[in-house]
């Protein structure tokens, strides 16, 4: 064995304790950064203002669904007017022979079903993604039994255009 082996076999498993250290910080930083939270109505309203913008990360489509699931109760105990929510959207699948419907609009996202040709569906709204299909960057969330997203490039709007989410 040279001596410059040695040394080298050491470094390589000093680097890799290195950056396994460093990759179990990363995943545990945010933790150990997190705030107290405040409780009560000032946490609602505090709460609503640092809401980020809705991105392809915090879009699951099942997430929207408990949502939106959430505001009909509301208005149905009287505490919301949610007309904009009551308006239906509809499209026609147009992607050939079928359109795959994920569970977040991006093409990376888990996929969660699909919709044939010709098929209408129900749009509860639209977002812009990152991830552009065919020029388009718009995917709709569909709410047939699952609610899951389809890309706007494969739907053809019957009616109004939907909503942004």
């Amino acid at each position: 064995m040279s001596p410059l082996s040695r040394p080298s076999r050491l470094r390589r498993i000093g680097l890799c304790v290195a950056t396994g250290a460093l990759a179990a910080f990363t995943a545990v930083s945010p933790a150990l950064a997190a705030d107290p939270q405040p409780v009560g109505p000032a946490a609602d309203q505090q709460a609503e203002a640092a809401a980020p913008d809705p991105s392809p990360e915090n879009l699951s489509a099942s997430e929207m669904q408990r949502e939106h699931e959430a505001r009909l109760e509301a208005e149905a105990q009287g505490q919301t007017d949610a007309q904009a929510e009551r308006r239906e959207y509809r499209g026609r699948v147009v992607a050939d022979p079928y359109l795959y419907l994920r569970d977040r609009p991006t093409r990376s996202s888990r996929i969660v079903g699909k919709v044939w040709k010709g098929e209408y569906v129900s749009i509860f709204c639209k977002v812009d993604s990152d991830d552009v299909v065919d020029g388009n960057p718009r995917w709709y969330l569909l709410t047939d039994g699952t609610w899951a997203w389809g890309s706007a490039r494969y739907i053809e709007n019957i009616g109004r255009a939907p909503r942004f989410c």
